[in-house]
């Protein structure tokens, strides 16, 4: 007998548009969408209740919304008896009642999942068509073939070929906007001694009843998982990503720029977009909302060094991290080029430490799922990296806490550019420094018991510490790097003595002592 089902087109709690490339040809008399909520996407890393309740509200609208435009959903929801709770089981056992013809899906954004769906169409026997994702300016194959052609890859050369290519920031004669591809120089500023300012309120959007019910099963379901659902205000539809978006390049554009890698005590949210986690769930697209702040600029709302810094982050980062995920997976997420072992603190899970910078960073995560880039990079990034954390334990919690982390985002920035696990693949040198950085971008040392200027000593800011110590450990390796030089030649300053102490304090660091004390 004919199946009565021709395709069964899966879709992922981070591919939630309805004109995705797994619907071309979609015919609702014929075909039929497969969802499903499980509790392994929130257990095989501890996720966050945020991070939970984010796929799940957002996977339930797109759901409800597919249903109202006449497409067959099959959804499987979380607190569901029937429900099997792995991906591959759910899948399979949909296979079995529904006897789909086919199988088909836009490419998943993490590799796990696309061999768990490949295993389950070749154990049941059926075809599997997996079709580019087209929310992105570049395909794998287009950055393969850069890639190829180099002999070192570096993040700056693919972005510029991605404005040319498509355009982007450049004059009529085919020059970049401004006379130049990058104005750092002209960002990346910390704010005066009396703070930010008036900060725009963030979009916030009200839960509906649907995500009301979402954060009452994820509260009841994921008790012992960390964060906080209380303020929960994320955008979980395509009309409150497009409100988020324009909210974002009507009041925060024009200072993203200056401020993008400032911080300060208690303001999570500054001049940022807020918008990673929309685009990460396909809720928008990258395209559009390049679109919206190179127009901010040629209408002279927005100034060229902010609006150029935001699309780099976009055109650029976002871009390239998914290029480099795909052409190295597998073996990619065992990298561990600095030979880092040490276990993740446990206080990375509460926040608990009586380093200022560290508390704020990790609070402000466990509260609202988010912080901003230099947040993860330069806090929370630089300290797990100057202790010597297992890389992969790094990732688990980046993927875990952050409401914007799928694999292929998250694990390029973690443990490449975060940790240099990929040995210099990510970014051509390690993202260290000492307390000094934090102390010139916010004004955390302050009120912090630790003073930044000190290696040794009761005193001594443990991120200074270690930064030295990461230099005296891993010295052959970082002389050879250019750009690490003359960090590395100032090991020579310290006498032999002092050396030996930072040495000490950084073992005592590593076993737990001095960051938690009182």
């Amino acid at each position: 007998m004919e199946p009565t089902l021709r395709t069964l087109v899966v879709v992922l709690g981070d591919q939630l548009d309805p004109d995705a490339s797994g619907f071309d040809g979609f015919d609702p008399r014929l075909d039929a969408v497969w969802m499903a909520e499980v509790a392994e996407e929130s257990t095989h890393v501890w996720s966050s209740r945020p991070r939970t309740a984010l796929f799940l509200s957002a996977m339930r609208h797109c759901a409800a919304e597919m249903r109202g435009a006449g497409r067959t959903v099959h959804y499987t929801a979380l607190d569901d008896p029937e429900n099997r709770g792995t991906l591959a089981d759910q899948l399979t056992a949909d296979i079995a009642r529904l006897a789909p013809a086919s199988l088909l899906m836009t490419a998943p954004g993490d590799w796990r999942v696309l061999e768990s769906v490949r295993q389950v169409a070749a154990d049941a026997g059926i075809p599997l068509e997996i079709r580019e994702d087209r929310h992105f300016f570049c395909t794998v194959r287009d950055f393969a073939a850069h890639m190829n052609e180099r002999s070192t890859l570096r993040m700056e050369y693919f972005y510029r070929e991605q404005r040319q290519r498509f355009g982007i920031l450049m004059t009529p004669d085919g020059k970049p906007e401004g006379g130049a591809w990058n104005f750092d120089a002209a960002n990346r500023k910390p704010f005066p001694a009396q703070g930010p300012g008036m900060v725009p309120p963030r979009a916030v959007f009200e839960p509906d009843a649907m995500t009301r019910d979402v954060l009452a099963l994820v509260t009841e379901r994921f008790a012992d998982h960390p964060g906080r659902l209380d303020t929960f205000a994320w955008p979980v539809t395509r009309s409150q990503a497009l409100e988020s978006l324009a909210l974002f390049i009507d009041e925060r554009l024009p200072w993203f720029g200056d401020a993008q890698d400032a911080m300060w005590p208690g303001e999570p949210w500054l001049w940022h977009a807020h918008l990673s986690a929309a685009m990460n769930l396909k809720l928008l697209h990258p395209r559009e909302v390049v679109t919206a702040a190179e127009a901010a600029y040629r209408d002279g709302h927005a100034p060229l060094a902010s609006v150029e810094g935001f699309i780099r982050q976009i055109l650029g980062w976002r871009e390239y991290v998914r290029g480099v995920y795909w052409t190295q997976m597998p073996g990619y997420a065992a990298r561990n080029a600095l030979d880092a072992h040490e276990p993740l603190p446990d206080w990375y899970w509460t926040g608990e430490t009586s380093m200022a910078c560290m508390a704020d960073a990790i609070s402000t995560t466990l509260e609202n799922g988010y912080a901003h880039h230099i947040q993860r990079l330069m806090v929370t990034g630089l300290y797990a990296l100057l202790l010597g954390v297992e890389p992969t334990e790094v990732h688990a919690w980046y993927l875990a806490v952050y409401v914007d982390a799928v694999e292929w985002v998250e694990l390029p920035n973690t443990l490449g550019m975060s940790q240099f696990a990929d040995g210099g693949l990510m970014g051509s040198k390690p993202y260290a420094a000492s307390g000094a950085y934090i102390s010139r971008m916010s004004p955390h040392c302050r009120t912090c018991r630790f003073d930044p200027k000190q290696r040794v000593g009761a005193d001594a800011c443990p991120i200074t510490t270690l930064y030295w110590d990461f230099l005296m450990r891993h010295r052959t390796a970082l002389a050879a790097n250019p750009r690490m030089v003359l960090q590395v030649r100032n090991i020579d300053r310290i006498d032999d003595d002092e050396r030996a102490e930072i040495s000490l304090r950084a073992a005592a660091i590593r076993r737990g002592e001095v960051v938690t004390d009182a």
